[in-house]
C-alpha cells in the first residue's frame, strides 16, 4: 500500500502471517525388495503430486525427514535422501543414515526442498 506523506511515497509491506512450507509431504511405503528378500537399507517412498517417473527428476538429490516421537513425548528425526526413481509410477528409493523401521510404514515423511538443483 502507498502512503503519500509531505510528497514523499512509501511502500508499507503487507504480508500475511502464512506458515511457509519447504517440504513435501509422502508416505513410506516398504523396503525394497524382490520376490523372497527384502534389502531394508532402501526405502520406498510415495511423493505426494509425482504420478510418473519423469517427475522424479526434480527431487534427486533431496532430504527426508522421517519425524516420529520417543519417550516421554520427545520428537526426534530420522534422515535420509532421495537416490532414484523405483519404477514408472513415480515412488522413489531414499536411503537413511539408520535405516527406517518397519513400523513407521504407512507413517507420513517430510520430503525437504533443499539441497537445491538448480
Amino acid at each position: 500500500a502507498a502512503v503519500a506523506d509531505a510528497g514523499k511515497t512509501t511502500y508499507q509491506a503487507t504480508f500475511d502471517t502464512q506458515p511457509v512450507r519447504l517440504y513435501v509431504k509422502g508416505t513410506f511405503v516398504g523396503y525394497q525388495r524382490s520376490k523372497n528378500v527384502q534389502t531394508c537399507h532402501t526405502s520406498l517412498l510415495k511423493i505426494d503430486g509425482l504420478r510418473d517417473r519423469k517427475d522424479v527428476d526434480f527431487y534427486l538429490g533431496k532430504r527426508v525427514a522421517y519425524i516420529y516421537k520417543a519417550k516421554h513425548g520427545e520428537h526426534r528425526v530420522m534422515w535420509g535422501r532421495v537416490m532414484r526413481a523405483h519404477g514408472n509410477a513415480g515412488v522413489v528409493r531414499a536411503k537413511f543414515r539408520r535405516n527406517l523401521p518397519a513400523k513407521a510404514m504407512g507413517a507420513t515423511v517430510r520430503v525437504m526442498l533443499y539441497p537445491s538443483r538448480v
